[in-house]
């Protein structure tokens, strides 16, 4: 009896604490976002953020558009390096799969913008000293601000060495 009292005490422990909330729970890994007032007085969710350029995330932004193979010139490009750009922004944001690992973070920024190309340097931030780092590989989406929609140019992605 003592013996089955003690289990159940210890399974109550493990169990932990339970919250109740109207809303459903984030999904793990998430950020919740505040919930806003609609004008009938009910809750909604907040609207998610736009991408801003330069900031990497893990998916491809809603709303972009597939920039066509025929128009991603990706030979400079090591074998196995991601090819795939997106627009959005009415074609003034480039969305392109990067690489990176360890510790190192990806980087994107359009150095040239001519009249039928835009190029576009992926690069990473150099691991810093004396610091471990996993040897993980990871695809993130850059943001890419064009000074004029592509249009019908054609996308040069490039790549440089660790900064």
């Amino acid at each position: 009896m003592v013996g089955t009292g003690a289990l159940l005490l210890m399974v109550a422990a493990c169990a932990g604490p339970t919250v109740s909330t109207d809303q459903p729970a984030a999904p793990t890994g998430s950020v919740a976002t505040p919930a806003s007032p609609s004008p009938s007085g009910s809750v909604l969710p907040a609207p998610p953020e736009a991408n801003p350029p330069g900031k990497p995330r893990l998916t491809v932004p809603e709303g972009s558009m597939p920039v066509p193979a025929d128009k991603i010139d990706a030979t400079a490009l090591p074998a196995g390096f991601p090819r795939e750009v997106w627009t959005a922004n009415g074609g003034t944001v480039l969305n392109i799969r990067a690489q990176e690992g360890g510790c190192g973070h990806a980087l994107g920024e359009a150095i040239e913008q001519a009249g039928d190309h835009v190029v576009v340097n992926l690069s990473e931030t150099q691991a810093q000293t004396n610091q471990m780092c996993t040897m993980d590989i990871r695809y993130p989406v850059l943001s890419v601000a064009l000074t004029a929609p592509l249009d019908q140019r054609t996308v040069v992605l490039k790549t440089t060495p660790p900064k």
